[in-house]
């Protein structure tokens, strides 16, 4: 799956980027993927470290972002970035403007 591939490059990207690790540590965020034509998942940032993927909804999220599965694909393989997602309004998201930033290192 390749949320789970993300998840993985993230966690080795994580641990060797000395700035990405500096920005991150200390932070915890509950982040809510919400695939509106398939299933949902979640998954916790939390200390430089993404945990393991999810199915379901997480209790009260920080972060929220929703898209369908070929938004996401495109996201995952990098065919389409966030910001033209975002503008194009095939991708959805519930954060602060700070965790915004933050997301984009995971595309």
């Amino acid at each position: 799956m390749l949320l789970m591939d993300a998840i993985r490059k993230f966690n080795e990207k994580a641990e060797t980027d000395e700035k990405l690790k500096k920005e991150l540590k200390g932070i915890t965020r509950k982040i809510q993927v919400d695939v509106t034509d398939g299933e949902g998942y979640n998954f916790v940032l939390e200390d430089t470290r993404v945990s393991d993927l999810r199915e379901g909804e997480i209790e009260s999220p920080d972060i929220v972002i929703a898209a369908n599965t070929e938004t996401f694909t495109a996201l995952l393989t990098k065919e389409m970035g966030p910001m033209k997602a975002i503008a194009t309004r095939k991708l959805k998201m519930k954060a602060s403007l700070e965790d915004m930033f933050r997301l984009r290192k995971f595309f």
